[in-house]
């Protein structure tokens, strides 16, 4: 009598995988607010560590220490010169808005009216019927949330930098045998590529938006164009999301400031067309080729990270998921899933031009670790 066929393996490591898939997304939850800040700042240092690689490959004066100092420098120079463009270009338009309190006026009664609702016909009444000040108290939480939240940030980021130069000592130390370092160092050189190469697409295609949104919005006559354009392009960062603020956000205003609907349509309208042809045409080419990872799995990946982390989790959706395709590809039980989160169904090719040139700089760094 023929034995039982036990259940084969393939089965049980994939079972295996959907366990710890659904165990880590519960960890995930459980200490996202001591990882959220340390995610962030692990990204910052990423593009601090790109910018100064970039800095001392153009200026190899400056040597790897000037060339970190330079790229801290830069970030600062650039987040200051992002808040003053806020601050004084959103003072402006905050201004403009409350002289449209009339045009308010007029659409706030047109609404009451044509949906028969119970609505406040004035600007002023609906400020007052809100009451302001019970929301105070939640305010403050909310900017105190942000303080602390952007402080841990700061914190952990300059813990990094100091301790950047051990991490290949102490990769190096962590594998006895050559080949288990150079694997290792392998999957690092990819990851760091991809999130590169994540950051210049983005930044490619949230610079042409924005700038054909300022040509589009001056075009229609739309006060605070730069400002929107701005704004626009900060907020391309977030896959999708940050793409259907940049289109309603202008329209509404538009709607505000003139008086008939037109300028507000045509502005609508072309904003979407622009924002659509790079966002489903051009940008999507460009992650399937640079990051090879299946634009309908950004989209996935945006609603799952947001629900994990919120606004955070949405930034960083995409960085995420091409560090969770590259290392799930190193383990032949969770092969297929980082099979199913690429574009061309090889995950390998993720960053092997970069990994191709890593025996030199492996000799390297195990030269230095051994000896350090």
């Amino acid at each position: 009598m023929p034995t039982p066929k036990p259940p084969t393996r393939d089965a049980a490591r994939s079972a295996q995988v959907i366990t710890a898939v659904i165990l880590s997304g519960a960890a995930l939850i459980w200490l996202a607010p001591i990882l959220t800040p340390l995610a962030l700042a692990v990204f910052l240092m990423l593009m601090i560590d790109a910018l100064a690689r970039d800095l001392h490959h153009r200026l190899p004066m400056l040597g790897p220490g000037a060339s970190v100092g330079a790229a801290v420098v830069s970030c600062i120079v650039v987040f200051a010169a992002t808040m003053f463009v806020v601050a004084s270009r959103g003072a402006g338009f905050v201004t403009k808005l409350f002289g449209y309190q009339a045009r308010l006026n007029a659409v706030l009664s047109g609404l009451a009216k044509h949906f028969h609702l119970a609505l406040p016909r004035t600007v002023s009444a609906l400020i007052a019927s809100l009451d302001p000040a019970r929301y105070l108290g939640i305010v403050a939480t909310n900017v105190q949330v942000l303080v602390t939240f952007s402080v841990f940030v700061l914190i952990y980021l300059g813990f990094l930098l100091a301790a950047r130069h051990g991490f290949e000592r102490k990769a190096v130390r962590l594998f006895h045998g050559r080949e288990g370092r150079h694997e290792a160092l392998a999957v690092f050189v990819r990851i760091r590529d991809s999130l590169e190469r994540y950051l210049w697409v983005q930044t490619v295609c949230g610079g042409i938006i924005a700038l054909g949104s300022f040509f589009i919005m001056l075009a229609v006559g739309l006060d605070s164009a730069f400002f929107w354009a701005f704004l626009i392009f900060v907020f391309g960062y977030i896959p999708i999301v940050g793409a259907a603020v940049g289109i309603l956000a202008p329209t509404v205003f538009a709607l505000l400031q003139f008086t008939s609907a037109w300028p507000g349509i045509i502005l609508g309208s072309s904003l979407f067309a622009l924002a659509f042809t790079i966002g489903n045409i051009m940008m999507p080419r460009m992650q399937g080729r640079a990051l090879n990872i299946d634009p309908v799995m950004v989209l996935l990946s945006l609603a799952f990270w947001g629900a994990l982390w919120g606004v955070t989790g949405m930034f960083l959706s995409t960085p995420l998921t091409i560090l969770v395709m590259v290392v799930l590809a190193q383990f032949e039980g969770s092969r297929w899933v980082a099979i199913l989160l690429s574009a061309d169904g090889d995950p390998h090719s993720l960053g092997a031009a970069a990994a191709a040139k890593l025996p030199e700089q492996s000799h390297k760094s195990e030269a230095a670790a051994l000896t350090g």
